[in-house]
């Protein structure tokens, strides 16, 4: 009965985490600002954690089905 909303929590993060870690990449890799009026580095650095945190949520997870 639990492995429905584990199976889709698990998706969501792992779409949401790979994306939004494609979408930075992008964005250094354009030389784009991550977020406007916010430290480069800063802003590509808190975006990649949340990334790799989301991802690894995911991960968590779809290891509990």
């Amino acid at each position: 009965m639990e492995r429905g909303p584990a199976i889709f929590a698990g998706a969501v993060f792992a779409l949401f985490g790979g994306g939004l870690l494609l979408w930075t990449a992008v964005r250094l890799r354009q030389r784009e600002p991550v977020a406007h009026g916010v430290n480069p580095v800063a802003s590509a650095t808190l975006a990649s954690l949340a990334a790799v945190a989301a991802l690894g949520l995911g991960a968590w997870c779809l290891t509990r089905i």
